[in-house]
């Protein structure tokens, strides 16, 4: 017995040896390939030619205004270690060289090519607005974000036009929403109802020849930003501002928001309550603080009004002082 399992193992050392193509014990020449193409693309440097700043989303960010701080070190790219042409400063990966306006409009009307008429823009909505439409991208509360700029080029390399539901903050100004899609991707919005929107991708579009588009591997952190609510309010006492705080608190919200709602119609309801009301309070339970602070950055810039409170997920806003703006305004 001893015999025949000395020569059994023999017969296997044996095997493994000189048989390297047997399956369970020699290497993997696949494998081998893959990591070998991995480790070559690794080095690679993507170039890429599309004529505005990188950002993590395109709608809910504002360039304008500068962070105080970093939750994160600006060296830390999301696209990757050297896999982008472009620097990250913490918000963005600007352009380096010069912008040709010109000759970029030139490109998007040559690709859009002459105007649809009726007849095919009614043929067009008719295939891509129904809810069970395949070719479909959701919006959440990040809005227009740079991969989503991947996936509509990829659902625009078999369909015509692409079918967007929008949900969440981003709805309160969806002309913001219209402008980034059609300025970051290319295309034309041929049908807008509500919150849902077609995005056409022009008659001569060409997906091989479609621009570069580095993804970002993850999402990077919110830098911080200076304080969006002063204990004080410009141009009220201390007293005035926490009787303004108090009335709001106790008013009867002007509407009750969902969570991942559609907010299409606040900024006119917030109008109209200002022509009767000097305080305004939103009930945003379940909406979470985080967006019930986007909500209030996004009233205050549509509106115009002044956020004066963020408590228990209530939303207080203030019209402003009427005498200040009818004396800067004569």
């Amino acid at each position: 017995m001893r015999n025949r399992l000395f020569s059994f193992r023999r017969y296997l050392s044996q095997s493994i040896q000189h048989d390297l193509y047997d399956p369970p014990f020699s290497p993997s020449t696949k494998i081998q390939k893959r990591l070998t193409q991995k480790s070559s693309m690794e080095g690679d440097t993507l170039k890429s030619d599309l004529p505005f700043q990188f950002m993590y989303s395109y709608s809910e960010t504002d360039p304008s205004i500068k962070p105080i701080s970093f939750r994160e070190s600006p060296k830390f790219s999301p696209f990757g270690p050297g896999r982008l042409d472009r620097k990250w400063t913490g918000i963005s990966a600007p352009v380096h060289h010069e912008v040709d306006r010109k000759k970029i409009e030139e490109d998007r009307n040559r690709v859009l090519g002459a105007p649809l008429d009726d007849q095919e823009v009614a043929e067009l909505v008719e295939r891509y607005r129904h809810s069970d439409c395949s070719r479909q991208i959701n919006l959440g509360k990040g809005g227009v974000t740079h991969n989503t700029l991947d996936d509509i080029h990829n659902h625009w390399k078999k369909a015509e036009a692409v079918r967007i539901k929008c949900l969440g903050v981003p709805t309160l100004d969806m002309d913001n929403i219209c402008f980034h899609l059609e300025d970051k991707s290319g295309g034309k919005v041929i049908y807008r109802n509500i919150n849902i929107l077609l995005l056409y991708r022009g008659r001569h579009y060409d997906f091989n020849n479609r621009p570069v588009i580095p993804l970002m591997l993850w999402k990077p952190y919110a830098p911080i930003y200076p304080k969006l609510v002063k204990n004080v309010i410009e141009g009220l006492t201390h007293q005035e501002t926490k009787e303004l705080r108090n009335r709001g608190l106790n008013s009867h919200p002007l509407m009750k928001l969902t969570r991942n709602g559609v907010y299409v119609n606040v900024v006119e309801r917030v109008r109209e309550a200002f022509k009767t009301e000097e305080v305004v309070r939103l009930d945003c339970t379940h909406v979470g603080t985080s967006d019930c602070k986007k909500i209030g950055v996004k009233l205050r810039d549509l509106v115009p009004c002044v956020p004066i409170l963020f408590k228990d997920e209530q939303i207080i806003i203030w019209r402003g002082n009427l005498d200040q703006e009818q004396s800067s305004n004569p």
